[in-house]
């Protein structure tokens, strides 16, 4: 599919899905894609049909200022996760990681440091993703793909991939993890570039809370955005926790983002596992 053609397919697909609950539990089993939206019977049926990826998005409940609510990584991961698998065709998606890496409790670091966050030692965040990934594999999938919406995890994991590869490359059901980089790049450096490319400035764009990250958000659900705290200037000092300006961010410079996301992650994952 050319650039031209994917970006409006795309345009389309997030036109259709912003309209409709992200989990459709009254869908057809034939239009669904969310795992928690099938049942047992349905989704062996997928799986024998050629459904045979699994994406696993991986959220985080962290403080994000005073305009965006705590739970922004695992609204944008579901919905994100969502347009990649309908694009893939072949995909379904898991459950959202809500409980993730956040750094330390005590004493109180990094998002910490902030009302609301919730953090889990690594070890623990790393032994779930393992059992869910051998989950995954027992029932018949053979690529888990690890999309994380948040930077703080994103070693844990490649080590989590690292380990079960290794240990499945021994024989047995064959099945690969991916922790896939592109997709976390693309929502980062990806999207800043788009936006710089529009004339914003680094300092307005920032890295968390900032007008990249708040667009974002919105273009997932404006219901996570405060309206009150866009469209006006505001001293740092009114918008703790946050590394940029969110006051210019639009729904339509959060979907340039969302389009990004959709066709690098799409891409890699094509590449990954066309060898299959």
């Amino acid at each position: 599919m050319s650039k031209v053609c994917f970006a409006s397919a795309s345009r389309g697909l997030l036109a259709a899905l912003w309209l409709v609950p992200a989990l459709a539990w009254g869908a057809p089993a034939t239009d669904a894609v969310q795992l928690e939206a099938l049942t047992s019977t349905e989704l062996r049926e997928r799986i024998a049909a050629g459904a045979t990826t699994i994406l696993v998005p991986l959220g985080g409940t962290e403080q994000n200022g005073p305009h965006m609510v705590l739970g922004k990584h695992n609204v944008r991961a579901r919905v994100f996760a969502e347009l990649i698998a309908r694009e893939l065709g072949n995909a379904l998606v898991a459950p959202v990681m809500a409980y993730v890496p956040e750094g330390s409790v005590e004493p109180p670091a990094a998002h910490m440091r902030y009302a609301g966050t919730i953090s889990i030692p690594e070890p623990a965040f790393e032994a779930v993703l393992e059992g869910a990934a051998r989950s995954f594999r027992r029932h018949g999938f053979r690529e888990v793909v690890f999309l994380g919406d948040h930077g703080g995890y994103q070693k844990s994991e490649e080590r989590v991939a690292a380990r079960l590869n290794s240990e499945w490359a021994a024989g047995g059901t064959p099945c690969r993890v991916h922790a896939l980089g592109e997709y976390y790049r693309a929502s980062q450096q990806g999207h800043a570039e788009l936006l710089a490319a529009r004339g914003f400035k680094a300092d307005e764009i920032g890295t968390h809370a900032g007008l990249a990250d708040t667009a974002l958000a919105l273009a997932a659900d404006e219901a996570l955005v405060r309206p009150q705290w866009l469209g006006r200037a505001s001293t740092p000092a009114e918008r703790p926790g946050v590394s940029g300006d969110p006051q210019r961010a639009t729904v339509a410079l959060g979907r340039i983002g969302v389009e990004r996301i959709v066709a690098a992650s799409v891409s890699a994952i094509r590449e990954r596992t066309r060898t299959r």
